[in-house]
């Protein structure tokens, strides 16, 4: 897989979530889109760059999830989702798919 695949779900997830629950109203609609995308992006990210960075990544999509609730009271909840988005999908293009393949 690429870097550019699990980067796109991880974006997926976050802007996907966000565009979920402000559409249908329903936040546990919502955490699932976000839960499947950072799942499937957590197995992309551990087998392109090992379990390491997976877990590190992963911590930054849950972690920009929660960030983007107290920095939308500042700036917005679009330009908040969209900040948090690039900030994730920036570490993913960077550490998402460093890890030696194998020698067969």
């Amino acid at each position: 897989m690429s870097r550019l695949t699990s980067t796109a779900v991880a974006a997926t997830g976050l802007l996907g979530g966000y565009a979920t629950g402000r559409a249908t109203k329903k936040r546990p609609l919502a955490g699932v889109v976000l839960g499947v995308a950072g799942v499937g992006a957590f197995l992309l990210w551990q087998k392109d760059a090992g379990t390491g960075k997976a877990i590190a990544l992963t911590s930054a999509y849950v972690g920009g999830f929660g960030a983007s609730h107290p920095l939308a009271k500042k700036i917005g909840a679009w330009p908040a989702v969209n900040t948090v988005t690039a900030s994730v999908a920036a570490l993913s293009l960077i550490l998402g798919g460093s890890k030696k393949p194998k020698d067969d």
